[in-house]
């Protein structure tokens, strides 16, 4: 049943008519799951977070997400992506946490970002755009079929016809490590989760195993 299911499932690029499935998706899948997540407990299965709608709708709206869909409109999995534009579209996201009243969720976008800034992927690649895979979601139902594989084969087609040579990824989990590294992404910068502490010199992120460090890794496309 499920080789059927994998046989009628075509990729393609998210419009918006779409956006408001893909967000159902979400809310049944990755928002609960990530391993930042749930180790803040910022959301339930099932259930929505305003903020992190917000972030994804944003992503959504740069027009180059892709999605696997079933020929009767089921969404089997997403790859949310973006295109950064310098270091300036780090640090004006990195201001507008202040604004943010919800602490988990500043919590996790501060260490993506601080991470971000201090190893310079713009500097280091001597460009001025990346593109970005921000989130990487599979329905339970279809995982294993290496369909997670298959979305980000598309991103990186779809990097190509905007002349981006440089893709990168914040991969939070080890399945998601394993995944692009298979790809042919590599480490450029990473931090273990204990050793993220706080002012007090306490750990922020609590993270069930496997899920060890935050790696951000990238790829040169071509």
């Amino acid at each position: 049943m499920l080789d059927n299911k994998m046989n009628d499932i075509h990729l393609e690029t998210i419009s918006i008519s779409y956006f408001d499935k893909v967000i159902d998706h979400l809310r049944q899948t990755f928002f609960a799951d990530e391993p930042l997540n749930k180790a803040v407990e910022l959301t339930r299965p099932g259930q929505g977070h305003k903020l992190l709608e917000l972030h994804c709708l944003s992503t959504l709206k740069d027009n180059v997400s892709v999605m696997a869909i079933t020929n009767d409109g089921q969404i089997a999995g997403v790859a949310l992506n973006g295109i950064l534009r310098g270091n300036d579209d780090i640090l004006q996201a990195m201001e507008k946490l202040n604004y943010v009243y919800d602490e988990s969720f500043k919590k996790i976008f501060k260490l993506l970002y601080e991470q971000n800034l201090k190893i310079d992927l713009f500097n280091h690649f001597n460009v001025d755009k990346m593109f970005e895979i921000r989130i990487l979601s599979v329905d339970t139902k279809f995982r294993g079929q290496g369909l997670a594989k298959k979305l980000i084969a598309k991103s990186e087609e779809v990097a190509l016809e905007h002349n981006i040579k440089v893709i990168k990824t914040d991969a939070t989990g080890a399945f998601s490590q394993r995944v692009v590294g298979s790809l042919g992404f590599v480490t450029k910068g990473e931090i273990k989760y204990k050793d993220y502490l706080d002012e007090q010199g306490d750990t922020i992120f609590v993270v069930d195993p496997p899920h060890e460090k935050l790696k951000i890794m990238c790829k040169i496309i071509n």
